[in-house]
């Protein structure tokens, strides 16, 4: 893609842009229904396993994209995107480099994971050329409170949901031991909640050096 394309993509209104991540909306949307129907009657024959429940940190930009749209353009707004560009190629890039959590149950959810990894990559770059994520330090910090809402809201399906502990959304259920490479064995030697502490930490860190790189290539003028 060359540099009038991107100068194209940051001209488009704010209502265009949200059209486009609308689109991706719909196409994550598509791909995670046919993985739930899929789970739900040809893997687990009519029974409901919880550890599929989309909302994953990776699923969050699914509902965003769809929600996007209905928003005007403002603070809101632009912290969505500012943590749809942190931590969608963040998630989407350690799930392709370790894809051992869609890898083995049947091709069809395989090549889901894939294309679902490789989506939320181009949804982040496409948000960080067209410029509307905040790539300030301020920015990164004014959208943090979402990311931890998630996280709220993903503890409270982990305690909630039945199986006790078979939820693990966010992989910080307070049930069950971490399933996350390194972390799951933190798990064994400082406990349950410490290490995913740790493991939200990290998550945070990952996502402030995604931040700055774009940050620092936006500066360096390399898209504008």
């Amino acid at each position: 893609m060359n540099k009038h394309k991107f100068t194209s993509l940051a001209g488009l209104s704010d209502h265009s842009f949200s059209l486009i991540l609308l689109g991706f909306g719909l196409f994550l949307g598509s791909c995670e229904l046919y993985k739930q129907i899929f789970l739900f009657y040809i893997i687990n024959h009519g029974s409901y396993d919880w550890w599929f429940f989309p909302f994953q940190l990776c699923s969050i930009p699914m509902y965003l994209c769809l929600l996007l749209p209905f928003l005007r353009a403002g603070s809101c707004k632009t912290r969505i995107y500012t943590f749809m560009q942190d931590f969608s190629i963040m998630g989407g890039v350690a799930a392709l480099v370790i894809p051992e959590g869609f890898s083995y149950i049947h091709w069809s959810l395989t090549l889901h994971g894939y294309l679902w990894h490789i989506a939320l990559i181009i949804i982040s770059l496409l948000i960080w050329v067209s410029g509307r994520a905040d790539h300030s330090r301020k920015g990164f910090f004014n959208m943090l409170p979402l990311f931890f809402f998630c996280c709220f809201a993903a503890t409270l399906i982990n305690i909630t949901a039945p199986g006790h502990g078979r939820a693990n959304m966010f992989y910080i259920s307070p049930l069950t031991e971490s399933t996350q490479p390194l972390f799951r064995e933190l798990t064994a030697r400082i406990g349950i909640i410490p290490a995913n502490l740790l493991y939200l930490a990290t998550v945070c860190v990952g996502a402030a050096l995604v931040h700055y790189g774009f940050y620092r290539c936006r500066v360096a003028g390399r898209f504008n």
